[in-house]
Parts: structure tokens; sequence; C-alpha cells
């Protein structure tokens, strides 16, 4: 029998401390060993024993998270999951925990938290189990939550493709997904592009109000243009869009031409923006113009429209498991059999050059 999960809680909310022990405990794979108040209280509880994971709110009296998280990183590493309503100012406070080490940040609002909390159930049991993960790479993943909600695909949002995409001459384009892990595994990616590369569309699985800042600080540090996407953004050379969180972002195409379209709609594999909504995009308008690649994430989607691409003559690649953070996402892709090839992250970039050559 898998040992269980065990979760510290962080947070100056009575009522949030107890919803989220509700709430992880209703997974039978996860085990509350704790809550605390603030860092200080947090610091001793772990002095007595060490969590698998830790829920870590940034707004707290006598210590922030930021310098909670700073400190726990260079003194015990431990992985962290931010969930705080500071991560939605700006994005600042949620690039400044990825920097220190957070594996996953996620959003709360700061009115209404007890309701959303529970409707967002099972995206906090995902996170602390992609959390767990990056130290039981070799584990088998926990079981799934209790009565799960309903699980969309991308149907919800797109017709799925009829037939191949047409043949008509265009440039050939790039389409990313990524989740846990992913913020640094763009990071590399993005680094290594040429300024001349072919036109990038990215869906990471982060908050709304994240994006925006997370794309700001990736063109700041690339040699190509990154940007968020806004709804009929042109796919052009030397730039990448990446899917603003709450988003999804479908590629479309206008003669030879192709620009995204940025939507509302439902979660899709549970998430918006969803990688198997911008992959059937890519089958249903680009086709064999496509070369996709799937990076480091918990979960499955992205694996269905992969599969789609492959099927119309696209190229696919996943990230291999050595180099992931979480192999969930590229392991999925592979079992569908919709894979060329699979490759650690410092040789994707230059497969995804090459190939759109």
């Amino acid at each position: 029998m898998n040992k269980k999960i065990r979760v510290l809680i962080v947070d100056d909310s009575a009522v949030v401390r107890q919803t989220l022990q509700s709430i992880l405990e209703s997974d039978p794979a996860i085990e509350v060993m704790g809550t605390a108040v603030d860092p200080f209280a947090a610091a001793e509880k772990i002095r007595r024993e060490v969590p698998d994971v830790i829920t870590l709110d940034i707004e707290m009296p006598r210590m922030d998270g930021l310098t909670f998280l700073r400190k726990i990183m260079k003194q015990h590493p431990i992985p962290v999951v931010i969930c705080s309503s500071m991560a939605t100012e700006g994005g600042q406070n949620a690039l400044k925990a990825l920097e220190y080490g957070a594996v996953e940040i996620i959003s709360k609002p700061k009115v209404g938290t007890k309701k959303f909390l529970e409707e967002s159930r099972i995206r906090f049991v995902d996170a602390v189990k992609a959390a767990a993960m990056t130290r039981r790479r070799k584990a088998r993943p926990p079981v799934q939550p209790l009565k799960p909600q309903p699980k969309l695909d991308a149907d919800a949002v797109i017709p799925a493709a009829k037939g191949a995409a047409p043949v008509q001459a265009t440039e050939k384009i790039a389409l990313i997904g990524a989740s846990t892990g992913g913020t640094e595994a763009l990071r590399v990616f993005l680094e290594a592009l040429p300024v001349n590369c072919p036109p990038v569309a990215i869906v990471q699985h982060m908050p709304e109000h994240f994006t925006a800042a997370f794309a700001q600080r990736l063109d700041g540090i690339c040699d190509i243009s990154v940007k968020e996407a806004v709804d009929g953004s042109p796919m052009q050379r030397g730039q990448a869009l990446i899917a603003p969180g709450n988003k999804h972002m479908l590629l479309k195409r206008s003669g030879a031409k192709y620009y995204v379209e940025v939507k509302d709609g439902p979660l899709v594999s549970r998430h918006r923006p969803s990688v198997d909504v911008l992959f059937r995009s890519g089958a249903r308008y680009a086709g064999r113009n496509v070369v996709a690649a799937i990076m480091t994430g918990m979960g499955d989607d992205g694996a269905k429209g992969m599969r789609e691409l492959f099927d119309v003559g696209a190229y696919t690649i996943a990230q291999d498991e050595a180099t992931c953070v979480v192999f969930g996402m590229p392991q999925e892709a592979i079992k569908t059999g919709g894979v060329h090839k699979v490759l650690p992250l410092g040789r994707i970039a230059a497969e995804v050059v090459g190939k759109c050559r």
C-alpha cells in the first residue's frame, strides 16, 4: 500500500485551514499532518515532523509567505503549493514564489474564498499530488479523488477535425503544452530559440493575472518576443504567444496566415486554458504544418490532442521522464501512441526548429 502524502497547511485564516483540510483529506491518498497560523508555528511543526508538501499563503502575520518560502528552500527544501489572493496582484508575487522554488501557484479570491476552495477541490488535490511527485518521482501515482466532477474533453470548445487539414502551403508553426514545472521548462525552451524561429503558441497551466507578468519576464530574457496572447493575435516568426490564464487559446487560419482566438469556455481536461483545445485546433486548421511538444505536468491534458495532431500528419515531441518535474502529461501522450520522439528538455528547441525548416 502506498504511503499517504502528508501535508502541512500554513494560512492565517481559520476558515481556509479548515476548508483546505476537508478538501485534501477527502482524497484517500492525502493526510493533513497539521495546520499552522503563520510561518513561525509552521517551523515548529516542521522541526518535529517533516511534511511531504506544504500549502502556503503569502500574506500572513509576523512573516510573509515569500520570506518563509525562501528560508525553507535554503534550509530544508520541501515541495510548496502557494495558495493566496496575493498571487493575483500583477503576477509579481507568483513569479517570486516560483523563483524561490514553489511547485505550483493557486490564486484564491479575497471574498468568497470558502466557496472557491470547495469548487476547486480537484485542482487542489491534483496540485498537492503533483508537488509530492517532485519528490516521489518513481512512485506510482496516488488514486484519484473520490466522486470527481465530470471531466470534459475538447469537444466542449471545438469540434474534432474531419479528415486532414488543408494542404495549402503555409509556414510551419510550433504548439507547446506544459503544466507543473513548466514555467522553468518554458524558460529553457524559449531561451534556446533563435530570433528567426517559427511562430510559437503556448498553453501553460497558470492562474489568471499571472500570464502577463510571466510573458513579460520571458520577453526580457529571451532573444525572441514573448507576449500574452489577445484575441486575434497573429502568429509571427520570432514570437511566442502565451495563452492568458483562465482563457482557452485556439489556433485559427485566414488564407495562408495563422492567428489565435482567445475565448471563454468550460474547463477541458480540468483546465482553462487547455492544451487539448490548442492541439485540437492545430489539428483542425494546420495539420501537418504543426510541430508540437508536450512538457512536464500533472495529469493528461494534451494527450488526446497530441494524438489528433499525430493522426493528421503533424510532428510530435514529448519531454522525457528524466528532465520532467512531473512526467504525467508526456507519459499520457506517449501512451496514446501519438508521439514521434521523446527528448530531454535541452534538445526540444533544436528539434522543433529543425522540423519547422
